[in-house]
């Protein structure tokens, strides 16, 4: 397949034309694009030969693994039948009506808030722009118009549009652009490691974590908060797992304030933590459910919000057009490829391995590099884990930002065959949900062989 890619003339044209996401410009106009030319199972091929084991399912997505000729024939027969047809105007198609239904299927019961209803997007982006809109919706249609304040979290990722932007705590995304927009605020995120006091246990921290909310809402007024809004597991933030304590005490908070609580799943959900969706991993009840990503195992763009019925019942009884959708909303084509995806995972039981042996396989083989001397707090929730890059292990000293300890193990682990993601000096992971026994063991060489070059290379310079 790569006889045909003359990478050269590719990465040239790439240059010339395409602007890429989170990318500075000018450096990769020095460097030249690697030019990924096809895939299969849990590796993807570059064009000039080199086959890199996809370790985090290309961006958290590919949860089925690459190559699933049934996700293929399933958009072929959709496109000849119903290629496109809008859900406005009264109007809608058989793929969305299945797979809303399939989902609600799916959910867990909450109670009051279980979940009959989906408003569908293209990404997670726009699913939390779209849940900006139905929280203020939902509080307008109640008398409460001042509730607008959404409170989010330091270091989450919620997306890259206006609203999702400003949702995420990034500052590096805040610096561009004026955000957050206004009624938009954050509190501190649940990373024992790094804001653990000394003595704290993780239990007591993830109360005390759990607290900084309603700090927040008791500062606000909590009468203008309309949602609380969070990761299950903060994805591109680190993969930051909070104490078992923090969550029980998160829905404690938002009870008594009576305020929507939204769970962000675009990476959590469809198995990744070993359940359909993140929120019963960790037994919170969410109103709001946001989704995209491995919906469709990253075949073809689909996100959405599940809307829990305490807050849908408001939203159908008092009437009135919610003046807000997409062009795409229920897209055909990409609703029957996200039934044949959520058939194959039913059908392979993905979520369940995840849940029992092959995801005990994998937190057993990965907490083993905490025995690595450049490694520390090794640890994995489901089939996402992290780890952090420590320079002196006795001392607890860290590695300077400068250092780039980070980008350094990426490359090495590229250089090594392997897709590894660097967040400052945290290294994650995660794979695709079909793995077995062997190929978690291939992969963990890649990663030691990765490390032990990082290593090498940062004694080399001094720096460890």
């Amino acid at each position: 397949m790569n006889a045909s890619i003359d990478t050269a003339h590719i990465q040239a044209l790439d240059s010339a034309h395409f602007l890429h996401p989170f990318t500075d410009f000018k450096d990769l106009q020095g460097r030249g694009a690697r030019v990924i030319s096809h895939a299969d199972g849990i590796y993807v091929w570059d064009s000039e030969g080199h086959r890199i084991l996809d370790g985090m399912s290309g961006l958290w997505c590919v949860n089925a693994g690459y190559g699933r000729r049934e996700l293929a024939d399933a958009a072929h027969q959709q496109m000849m039948t119903l290629p496109y047809y809008n859900s406005f105007f009264q109007t809608t198609n058989v793929p969305a009506v299945q797979l809303a239904a399939k989902l609600a299927s799916l959910a867990p019961d909450v109670g009051d808030r279980s979940f009959q209803h989906v408003f569908y997007s293209s990404s997670g982006s726009e699913s939390n722009d779209s849940n900006v809109r139905m929280v203020r919706r939902y509080w307008d249609l109640l008398g409460q118009p001042q509730r607008k304040v959404i409170i989010s979290r330091l270091n989450a990722y919620h997306g890259s549009t206006m609203a999702g932007a400003s949702l995420g705590g990034m500052s590096g995304m805040h610096a561009q652009g004026d955000l957050p927009i206004p009624n938009i605020t954050h509190i501190g995120q649940p990373y024992f490691f790094e804001n653990g006091l000394p003595g704290e246990s993780a239990e007591e921290f993830g109360v005390r974590a759990a607290g900084w909310l309603e700090e927040k809402i008791l500062s606000v007024g909590p009468d203008k908060v309309a949602a609380f809004i969070a990761e299950p597991v903060q994805g591109a933030g680190g993969v930051i797992i909070p104490p078992d304590s923090y969550w029980p005490e998160i829905q404690r908070i938002v009870d008594k304030y009576g305020i929507l609580l939204i769970s962000d799943e675009v990476i959590c959900a469809f198995g990744r933590l070993g359940h359909w969706f993140g929120y019963e991993k960790f037994g919170y009840k969410p109103d709001l459910v946001t989704f995209a990503k491995a919906i469709t195992s990253g075949y073809i763009p689909l996100g959405g919000v599940m809307v829990g019925n305490r807050v849908a019942k408001v939203l159908i009884e008092q009437g009135g057009e919610f003046n807000h959708g997409y062009t795409y909303s229920g897209h055909p084509v990409a609703c029957a490829v996200g039934l044949a995806n959520v058939a194959l995972m039913e059908r392979e039981q993905l979520p369940q391995r995840v849940h029992g042996d092959i995801g005990a396989y994998f937190a057993q083989r990965f907490a083993e590099l905490n025995e690595h001397p450049l490694v520390t707090a090794a640890e994995t929730c489901g089939f996402v884990a992290g780890m952090v890059l420590i320079k002196d292990k006795r001392a607890g000293t860290r590695f300077a930002e400068q250092d780039a300890v980070g980008m350094v193990c990426r490359a090495h682990c590229f250089g090594s065959g392997l897709v590894m993601r660097a967040v400052g000096d945290r290294m994650i992971i995660a794979p695709p949900l079909t793995m077995s026994r062997a190929d978690i063991d291939e992969m963990m060489r890649l990663i030691y062989l990765a490390l032990d070059l990082t290593h090498a290379e940062l004694r080399a310079k001094g720096l460890a």
